[in-house]
């Protein structure tokens, strides 16, 4: 039998998403990493970010705006300017989303209610700084903070490159932590040499992603954001050259990466396996030994029933899909696990991962099925109010419901409004339940 690239399975074999089985030795390390950076202090994040993050001895654990800006000055005027085009971009688009989001104005019984969006104080925002720095990233993730109206705004990330430095100066980040991994996210969430967040946010490794999830409550996240994840629909108008650069693009992010492809004939499925075959030998180290690892990951699919593929991609629920078929919004309007959809030949992923307006952090191992990717809701608050000058019309049913859970001051809140002073009036002729009142 021949070997192909990517494993050949059926479409009911393709794999639940198995992000949700977090590794029990990863916490281990995240937890001992939050309690030290919560115990010990700015003097335990500067040992674990020595340890683990190559910080020199004596440097400052946070890079300040100025010197960030001194970053951005430094660099060639091409790059800056590439910088400032993705960043407006980028910018243009949250501002879009921003300006979608109105407040809620209505009337209502004895008055009006309604809503307003009102931004955290603080936000922390994660840079990955490994292998490859992705100054992308701290696009992505200040430039929505700041159009949701976010007053301060920090970053972090291990050995953050002059490049990242300036883009995270010119999305308008107060600042820059020197530290990765779990220790970064505890020091976020506490206060550790940057003052405390209120949500922190950003694409990183295990240790990274652990921490975040560990720490929700204390802080707001968004869904999680691991390794990369790309399914591709091809049928026979796909270029095969272009679906196998785009399976390669995702599969030199990490071994861990999650290349995936269903194609609607075997014969368009061999072709972009030849067409992943010579673009992977062509490829640089380490790129290619990391793409060659993480295709072992990823599986080809042959369907070309419409309603199978798109039951196979809702289950699959990748963090990018693209459809590169005749009809792609048809296909589309099918498939409703997706953290981003890419439609037609010419709307390559990579376009997203570098500024062409939708950010690139996005839910992955299957939360796309209840999350969506990073926007500037999740540093936005949707806190409603209520203004009622004739309480008449909603006292009696208040304190009937209340009576109906056992809540008799519950009752009396509401019937106090109406200027009833007769005892019948307050104590009421429904027997409440015995015991304590349940907790809201």
């Amino acid at each position: 039998m021949e070997k192909y690239t990517l494993k050949r399975i059926t479409i009911e074999e393709i794999p639940e998403p198995s992000m949700r089985l977090f590794d029990p030795e990863v916490d281990a390390v995240a937890i001992k990493a939050i309690e030290a950076v919560r115990s010990g202090g700015e003097a335990a994040l500067r040992r674990w970010a020595q340890e683990f993050d190559g910080l020199v001895e004596g440097a400052p654990l946070v890079i300040a705006r100025e010197e960030m800006k001194a970053a951005y000055d430094s660099l060639p005027e091409e790059t800056a300017a590439l910088l400032g085009r993705a960043n407006g971009r980028v910018a243009a688009f949250a501002a879009a989303q921003r300006a979608c989001l109105a407040p809620l104005d209505v009337s209502a019984l004895g008055g009006r209610h309604g809503h307003e969006f009102v931004p955290v104080a603080r936000a922390g925002c994660y840079v990955p700084g490994g292998a490859f720095p992705l100054p992308s990233s701290a696009l992505m993730t200040v430039i929505p903070a700041k159009a949701a109206g976010v007053p301060e705004v920090w970053c972090a990330g291990p050995k953050p490159t002059r490049e990242t430095l300036a883009a995270a100066w010119l999305a308008g980040a107060d600042g820059f932590l020197q530290c990765g991994g779990a220790h970064a996210i505890a020091a976020l969430a506490f206060g550790i040499a940057v003052p405390r967040c209120d949500v922190i946010v950003g694409p990183g490794g295990k240790y990274v992603a652990a921490a975040k999830r560990l720490l929700y409550g204390i802080v707001g996240t968004e869904a999680p954001a691991g390794p990369s994840e790309l399914l591709v629909i091809a049928d026979e108008s796909a270029d095969p050259d272009i679906v196998a650069a785009d399976l390669l693009a995702q599969a030199e992010h990490s071994p861990d990466a999650m290349p995936a492809l269903i194609a609607t004939h075997s014969h368009i499925a061999d072709q972009i396996d030849r067409a992943l075959r010579a673009q992977l030998a062509a490829l640089p180290e380490p790129n290619r030994s990391i793409a060659q690892r993480s295709l072992q990951n990823g599986f080809c699919c042959i369907e070309p029933d419409p309603a199978r593929i798109a039951d196979g991609a809702n289950r699959c629920a990748p963090e990018h899909l693209e459809i590169a078929t005749s009809e792609p919004r048809a296909l589309a309007k099918r498939i409703k696990n997706a953290g981003a959809v890419f439609l037609g030949s010419g709307s390559a992923e990579v376009f997203g991962d570098y500024g062409a307006g939708p950010n690139h952090t996005l839910p992955t191992g299957g939360a796309s099925r209840f999350a969506a990717g990073l926007s500037v809701l999740h540093f936005l608050r949707a806190r409603t109010w209520l203004a009622i000058d004739d309480p008449a019309g909603l006292a009696d049913d208040t304190a009937a419901f209340a009576r109906l859970e056992g809540l008799e001051a519950h009752a009396r809140a509401a019937l106090i409004r109406t200027r009833r002073s007769s005892s019948t009036s307050l104590a009421g002729t429904s027997r409440t339940r015995p015991g304590p009142a349940p907790a809201r």
